[in-house]
């Protein structure tokens, strides 16, 4: 069977792989490319355990062919942090202990972060609301809502001192 050769940039970073025309994303993700972050928990997009962003957009992985992914820009969990320094969503998790067994955190981390991305002050509502298409059958979703708007505050001050600098200089 002949593969389809696909151009697409992961976290920031140009790649090329071949995959068949019927492999997901989230197969083309954690089997060719090594990024094991997002997991499979329904294989028909009702969990969110899969989400990434793809061209900004939240997206389940598992329901994306990774063909589709040619020419695009996919953002995964694996591209949150800043070398060794977290982003601040997953050093909340952390802190307000908003993961267990672990499987649907990274789904829960790329969906608040693109949340945070396009509004830093989220509501309670807001977040619940951004969140609902990821399931968690561990936690219960209280420790995920504070640690989601502790680090919208974090990213409300990053923001402010950005702008400063960039005034400064």
């Amino acid at each position: 069977m002949k593969g389809i050769a696909v151009s697409t940039t992961v976290n920031g970073d140009s790649v090329e792989y071949v995959c068949d025309g019927r492999e997901t994303l989230l197969d083309v993700l954690r089997n060719r490319l090594g990024l094991i972050g997002a997991k499979e928990g329904c294989g028909t997009g009702d969990c969110g355990a899969c989400s990434v962003m793809l061209d900004g957009q939240l997206v389940c992985s598992c329901l994306v062919l990774g063909a589709e992914a040619e020419g695009r820009e996919i953002e995964t969990v694996e591209g949150m942090a800043d070398g060794d320094r977290l982003h601040p969503l997953q050093k909340r998790f952390l802190e307000h202990a908003a993961l267990q067994c672990g499987v649907c955190t990274p789904g829960f981390l790329v969906a608040a972060k693109a949340l945070l991305d396009s509004n830093s002050s989220p509501s309670e509502s807001e977040i619940r609301y951004a969140l609902a298409g990821n399931l968690c059958r561990c936690t219960g979703y209280d420790k995920i809502v504070r640690a989601v708007r502790a680090a919208a505050g974090d990213v409300r001050r990053q923001q402010k001192a950005q702008a400063k600098r960039k005034a400064a200089g």
